[in-house]
């Protein structure tokens, strides 16, 4: 054990000392201890009590606590502080510009427990209200996390989206007769991805020389089939090359999950053709989009030409689930409208702000929602035939019930039940409390169902069919989080619920106007899932979703 890892233990210490407002005189000891071990003439591994006792201001007391380090990795005091504070705080503690005296404000006001909740909590901007916050620190707090993130290797696709784009255009025009496209997780548009591929015909020597065309590549790995290199923002990339003659057959190799593919060579042979269409003709079948290649029996379907015309983002008529400033949103509910009926051409907005119990968002009290009301009354005149849907984010209690009394809900034109606190249960607990408020009447739309935070938080363990099921049997919809940190409902459950005629809904969740866009990334995990138009209630027109939600309370 090194000097400096000792000394990460001692500092560690110290910061929790200082979190729990312990003796202000015993955390400075502790952190000035953590300051001297790592700057030892000698390796404090190698040495013993009476050698380390006898250094300048390290004295008996802290020598023991350092050999107990080195023997157990940790001494008494450290332990009983680690007892009592959750893991998530104590990974808010390594980010950086996140002091012990910030994460306590974090945690005790703003009840974030875990590096993904914060990361989420930036996005809605809500730490720029909290004490000793602004929005140079949430900005910095992001990018920090973002950092941290991207290291574990892993990255969200949404964050690769804009720097594969960049890639590609360079691509163009370097080599504007060469075939390429992006292959993989990438073109698949998995939610998260360790680097983004590219197949593109010609050779290595070739590309090579004009590297520099892409102007911004780092960390060059050279090999005899690819190049793999890293972007200005640290996105990993690989492109790999191939002959003309063979670029539609390892597009479609190099795309398809290995089940996919693995399916695909059961049939026989893959042959050199002059396109993925006519590859897949070749063995009888219809062609597949790439996002469904993932072995969830897109063969099956494409033999029996029963595969779906999958959703796109044109079809979308509107956008339900947004917030504003009424809760923690950043633009005014004005805003909001006029950027869905003038920017995106939409025809309709549901806005769902917070409910009451989620103080740490400025949940709505019945006042309020009142002001709320009247305010959408004016807006629906003065934008008309544009409409915007008064609607809620209604927290879905730890015993399942909803936070607003049943007159309150019934004068909403539709409700989002969603689970925002206690996230800690058991799989049966989690599937009762959803259950619970499926079953409430003015139950409309089941908000981000898991809870999970992409790289960050796993989602609460719920039976994915009985909650499925309790939607069909209540006609509750599902959402379809497309906040990239969500994209929750998981698609691999878009195929069930739809088999259950249940209706999927692409809500962005969106807390400023340009949380509308995310709706691009919810389009792409509904592919993934299968979901067509017809399925989606966020693509019924004005018309038809007026009429769904009116249907729905006169039952």
């Amino acid at each position: 054990m090194t000097n400096k890892e000792i000394a990460s233990i001692f500092k560690l210490c110290g910061q929790l000392m200082e979190l729990h407002q312990e003796n202000a005189f015993r955390t400075k000891a502790i952190a000035g201890a953590a300051f001297r071990i790592d700057k030892l003439p000698f390796k404090a591994a190698d040495s013993n009590l009476e050698a380390l006792s006898e250094q300048p201001a390290v004295g008996k007391s802290t020598a023991e606590k350092i050999m107990q380090v080195i023997q157990t990795g940790t001494f008494p005091e450290l332990e009983r502080l680690k007892d009592k504070t959750p893991e998530g705080i104590i990974d808010l503690l390594k980010i950086k510009g996140l002091g012990p005296k910030k994460v306590q404000i974090i945690w005790q006001d703003l009840h974030i427990e875990s590096v993904g909740e914060l990361y989420y909590a930036c996005n809605e901007n809500r730490l720029i209200e909290a004490k000793g916050f602004g929005l140079k620190t949430q900005e910095d707090i992001k990018k920090a996390i973002e950092f941290s993130i991207a290291n574990q290797g892993w990255i969200l696709y949404a964050k690769t989206k804009p720097a594969a784009e960049a890639v590609m255009d360079s691509l163009e025009k370097a080599f504007p007769l060469a075939k390429k496209s992006f292959t993989g997780d990438y073109r698949r548009k998995s939610e998260v991805l360790q680097q983004v591929h590219i197949l593109i015909s010609g050779n290595k020597d070739e590309f090579e020389s004009n590297l520099h065309a892409l102007d911004f590549e780092i960390e060059v790995e050279l090999s005899q089939d690819f190049i793999r290199f890293k972007d200005q923002f640290g996105i990993p990339f690989q492109i790999n090359f191939t002959s003309v003659e063979s670029f539609y057959k390892n597009l479609l190799l190099s795309t398809g999950s290995e089940t996919h593919i693995q399916q695909i060579q059961a049939l026989g042979t893959i042959e050199n053709l002059s396109s993925e269409e006519a590859i897949y003709q070749s063995f009888g079948l219809a062609y597949i989009e790439p996002e469904l290649r993932e072995g969830f029996g897109e063969i099956e379907k494409a033999s029996l030409n029963t595969l779906p015309t999958l959703i796109n983002y044109e079809d979308l008529q509107g956008s339900l689930h947004n917030h504003s400033t009424y809760s923690d949103g950043v633009h005014s509910l004005k805003d909001m409208a006029i950027y869905c009926k003038e920017e995106l051409k939409l025809t309709y907005l549901g806005i769902c702000d917070h409910s009451k119990t989620a103080v740490y968002a400025n949940g709505l009290s019945v006042e309020r929602l009142e002001q709320q009301w009247l305010e959408i009354d004016q807006l629906n005149q003065s934008l008309a035939p544009f409409k915007i849907f008064k609607g809620i984010e209604s927290d879905i209690l730890s015993d399942g019930s909803l936070d607003y009394a049943d007159e309150i809900l019934e004068k909403f034109d539709f409700v989002v039940a969603s689970i925002h606190a206690n996230l800690k249960m058991q799989e049966d607990k989690a599937t009762e409390r959803l259950i619970k408020a499926i079953e409430n009447p003015y139950t409309s739309i089941l908000g981000h169902p898991t809870g999970r935070l992409l790289l960050s938080r796993s989602g609460y363990p719920i039976d994915f069919k009985k909650v499925i099921d309790a939607c069909a049997a209540n006609q509750v919809v599902i959402e379809i989080n497309a906040n990239p940190l969500r994209l929750d409902l998981d698609w691999r459950w878009h195929q069930y619920a739809l088999e259950q005629g249940v209706l999927l809904s692409i809500n962005p969740d969106a807390h400023r106007k340009e949380g509308f866009l995310d709706m691009e990334y919810g389009v792409y995990v509904a592919r993934k899932g299968g979901l067509n138009k017809e399925k989606c209630l966020n693509a019924f027109s004005l018309d038809e979703i007026t009429q769904y939600f009116n249907s729905r309370k006169k039952q």
